[in-house]
């Protein structure tokens, strides 16, 4: 069963790599950016939507302002990714913005910004991929009601991707990115050309009037319509996750690692940018008409235009528009979309696991993400990835919007708190510093730090105050969750630390005074005599088996072969009215220990390897109750006896009959 396992194991993630081979996976600068970018890069698939969305509800009039909120968008992208760089170049490491905050504010403030990512992490994967599916439904409509499904089945597709290694993760990635990038530029060009020669036709949902929010039958006049700007604002702020994945990532990077990272970095925000200004640009053209509720928002003629009529995402509509005579392009864009949505994901499973992995590190999450797998990927961090997300995918339906609410709160906090620390760093840097042309650099840096500082907390105050009741509560709940754990986990390892610290190792290594071995038998069959000549062959200081009086004639039948083939130990029988075995080998076991505390206990367990593993349904449910209480006695040692069983004997020709046929057994024998 195990080989079969291990087979089909190989088979999907691929064989073992060397330890030696971890440079062969690091990731030239074509490959690095579809893999640390692409969530980035597909972010502004869906937030000119949101931007759009967060308008309407002021109505049709409101929706024209979209391209400012953009500017205003790519502005402080260009801020953050400045800020960024700085970081690359200061902190190569790929603690990112956890090794900022911890070493410049403290380890409090490193383990929220660490919590902080971690969900972000997690809300990437569950939002790229559901917007992903959305869009792979408008292009194929038979998987309209079925995203939940898509959704978890990619998790799946990506999840074994990135278990087979980066590289090779990577190189699949690379070509749909570059597909991505083709398809939506040739769709913008192709659209500017047309805005600008007077041909750019109108969107499929042009025709149609927005019913604004009764809240907001003013438009954008008056308090509530500031706020709305600044909602519609922090929901276009999605496009600015997945900067911070490339800190976390330069060691993944060749060599000049910091170089390359803050070079990709450039080149993700000007493409980011550039796209995202554009859409917006060809959405107001067009007169894409983007809501929450098109069968009650949208009328036509005065009427609602009920849930028969389909409303695509803002890409979607734009391909049909600019494509209007290339059908096969407008399937291109859809599909690449959706599929780019999809491996956005990816900078997460990227991200989360070297995160993680630092985590572990420092005994902030279990030891066991720390250590890489025989494909040299955190294969640990990455299934918990995975599962955390497939959990938040069926719990809000693969729904954007929902999700979207939860998001970028958490990027924004490490945004924000790393920056502070950028500035600490700085000026810790500037006070030891003598070099002049140095500490001209260090000061361009930290002026750049102080204002991405500045607008990224700006930014942080407007997603706490227009998102807190729309479900940023509950992102901050789930980070103050993991901070908490966290927290107890670091307190377990160094409690454990502290126990297990040596402090005498003279009296540690000291030799306790005897040796009691105990074997455990039910009868005398080859596994229990391989039990008793493993235990002899320890010589240890006394020696005696063991069974317990379930059955008299059972343990009658045991007696006659003990006598029979004249064992040379002791056989103690332990009695148990109530038919239980692990009580009174438990309690036989701590009388040992009280009568000699200095004593060793050795409890030999003979027990069945089955040869198939639905066989181990039958076997050993004693020796493994024993096992699970007996590890709790102190000064006892387990010793599990090992007997493969082949199962190619005939048991028609067994040579003592032990197991008797229904047919033979008396009435008292069935009653027991």
């Amino acid at each position: 069963m195990i080989d079969y396992f291990d087979r089909a194991r190989r088979l999907l993630v691929g064989r073992p790599m060397r330890s030696e081979a971890l440079g062969q996976t690091l990731l030239p600068k074509r490959i690095a950016l579809p893999v640390f970018a692409s969530d980035a890069l597909s972010s502004v698939a869906y937030a000119p939507d949101e931007i759009i969305l967060m308008l309407s509800f002021a109505g049709l009039a409101a929706t024209q302002f979209s391209p400012l909120i953009g500017v205003a968008v790519a502005v402080l992208l260009m801020i953050v990714v400045a800020s960024y760089r700085q970081t690359v170049h200061a902190y190569p490491s790929g603690g990112g913005d956890y090794e900022v905050v911890t070493t410049n504010l403290g380890p409090t403030a490193g383990l929220m910004i660490a919590s902080a990512l971690l969900v972000d992490y997690v809300l990437t994967v569950a939002v790229s991929i559901s917007s992903g599916a959305k869009y792979l439904a408008s292009a194929m409509p038979s998987l309209a009601g079925y995203e939940v499904h898509v959704s978890l089945s990619v998790i799946a597709v990506l999840t074994l991707l990135n278990l087979r290694g980066m590289r090779e993760s990577g190189r699949t990635f690379a070509f749909f990115t570059y597909l991505y990038l083709f398809a939506i530029v040739l769709m913008l060009v192709s659209g500017v050309f047309q805005s600008l020669t007077g041909k750019l036709g109108t969107a499929p949902t042009a025709q149609y009037d927005i019913i604004p929010d009764p809240a907001y039958q003013v438009g954008l006049v008056g308090v509530g319509g500031f706020f709305l700007v600044l909602r519609a604002f922090s929901s276009g702020c999605a496009a600015l996750t997945g900067v911070e994945a490339i800190s976390n990532g330069v060691p993944t990077f060749r060599k000049p690692k910091s170089k390359n990272a803050a070079t990709t970095l450039l080149m993700l925000g000007t493409i980011s940018a550039c796209v995202m200004l554009t859409i917006l640009y060809l959405a107001r053209n067009t007169g894409v008409r983007y809501v929450e509720n098109p069968a009650e928002s949208l009328v036509l003629n005065g009427h609602p235009i009920g849930s028969n009529v389909q409303v695509d995402p803002v890409m979607s509509q734009l391909a049909a528009t600019v494509f209007a005579d290339a059908k096969p392009l407008f399937y291109l864009v859809a599909v690449v979309t959706g599929l780019i949505l999809v491996l956005a994901a990816n900078t997460a499973f990227n991200g989360f696991p070297q995160l993680a992995q630092i985590l572990a590190h420092d005994s902030f999450l279990p030891h066991q993400l720390y250590n890489r797998g025989d494909r040299l990927s955190f294969s640990n961090g990455i299934l918990a990835l995975a599962g955390a997300a497939s959990v938040l995918i069926i719990a809000f339906d693969a729904q954007v919007t929902r999700l979207i609410q939860l998001y970028i709160i958490g990027v924004f906090i490490s945004f924000t708190l790393s920056q502070l620390g950028m500035i600490r760093h700085w000026n810790r840097e500037l006070a030891v510093c003598t070099d002049g042309r140095r500490r001209l650099q260090m000061r361009h840096s930290r002026v750049i730090n102080m204002f991405g500082f500045v607008m990224a907390g700006l930014v942080l105050l407007v997603v706490l105050v227009t998102k807190f009741t729309h479900g940023a509560w509950m992102a901050l709940l789930f980070m103050l969750l993991i901070f908490l754990v966290m927290h107890r986990i670091r307190h377990h390892y160094e409690s454990v630390a502290a126990e297990l610290e040596v402090p005498d190792y003279v009296e540690a290594a000291r030799l306790p005074s005897r040796v009691h071995a105990i074997v455990l038998l039910a009868k005398l069959h080859k596994p229990a005599m391989r039990a008793i000549s493993y235990a002899r062959a320890t010589t240890p200081s006394s020696l005696e088996l063991v069974t317990v009086d379930i059955n008299e004639d059972d343990t009658k039948a045991l007696l006659k072969q003990w006598k029979d083939a004249d064992i040379p130990l002791p056989l103690t029988v332990l009695a148990s009215p109530f038919r239980d075995i692990t009580g009174p080998v438990l309690a036989h076991v701590r009388q040992v220990r009280r009568q000699s505390p200095r004593e060793l206990v050795v409890v030999y367990i003979p027990e069945y390897l089955v040869a198939r593993g639905i066989e181990s349904i039958l076997h050993n449910h004693s020796a493994t109750r024993l096992r699970a209480r007996l590890q709790y006695v102190p000064g006892v040692v387990l010793a599990t006896v090992p007997w493969k069983l082949d199962g190619t004997k005939d048991p028609t020709k067994l040579v003592n009959k032990q197991i008797i046929a229904p047919e033979s057994r008396t009435k008292n024998d069935r009653h027991h």
